[in-house]
């Protein structure tokens, strides 16, 4: 396999993790050994990252060590490749706020040590004001207020020169407007307090959305 990233392999057009977790799958992905290594095929269909990485993705502000805001964790289907990049040295800290998605996702953390649930609400940052500064928030939070929650996380936990990666979901913001005019109406948000490296249209795989790396200024 070639190593794209460091902890993120591609063979034959598709995306892999070296798993943290070794002989055991957390969304029925397939599993692949290569070298006495395991690795976990990543499924643009089911992860907006894996999605941007099959767009073409050039920037990932993430490797062994790095410390991950994960607003949005759902069920822990990215979350878990996320873990698998960093690596022990690594953690991420992930916040959801459905009881039942975090059902599932604590079934997850409990087998990977770099993975820390929070049951809570992203708009409320102080009520984990715990969590320590980290390198990277990302957000995958689909409400109209998006840009305003990732800024209230932002200003709590990102270190400066940090980074944010961000899905945006056009129709989830206003649903009678233009994807296009809401992906630059983001971007001028976040103009200013960010400097944008990438945004990804993730059409097919994921339609009216864009993702978004950027580096704190």
């Amino acid at each position: 396999m070639n190593e794209i990233f460091e902890g993120v392999f591609k063979e034959r057009g598709d995306f892999y993790t070296k798993s943290l977790d070794p002989g055991h799958k957390v969304y029925g992905e397939s599993l692949v050994k290569k070298s006495g290594r395991e690795f976990r095929k990543w499924n643009p269909d089911r992860s907006k990252l894996a999605a941007a990485l099959k767009k073409g993705l050039d920037t990932l502000p993430m490797k062994k060590g790095t410390k991950v805001l994960y607003l949005g964790a759902a069920q822990g289907t990215t979350p878990s490749h996320v873990s698998d990049i960093v690596g022990e040295q690594g953690i991420a800290y992930l916040v959801e706020f459905s009881e039942r998605a975090m059902r599932d996702l604590l079934d997850i953390c409990e087998r990977r040590v770099n993975m820390v649930p929070i049951l809570g609400d992203a708009r409320k940052p102080t009520d984990y004001g715990w969590v320590e500064d980290v390198d990277v928030v990302y957000q995958d939070v689909a409400q109209p207020d998006q840009v305003e929650i990732l800024k209230r996380n932002v200003d709590e936990f990102l270190k400066d020169r940090g980074w944010i990666m961000v899905s945006i979901k056009a129709r989830a913001m206003d649903v009678t407007r233009e994807p296009k005019d809401i992906y630059r109406e983001v971007e001028s948000q976040l103009d200013g307090d960010f400097d944008i490296k990438e945004i990804l249209e993730l059409d097919p795989f994921e339609d009216d959305h864009c993702f978004i790396v950027a580096q704190k200024v």
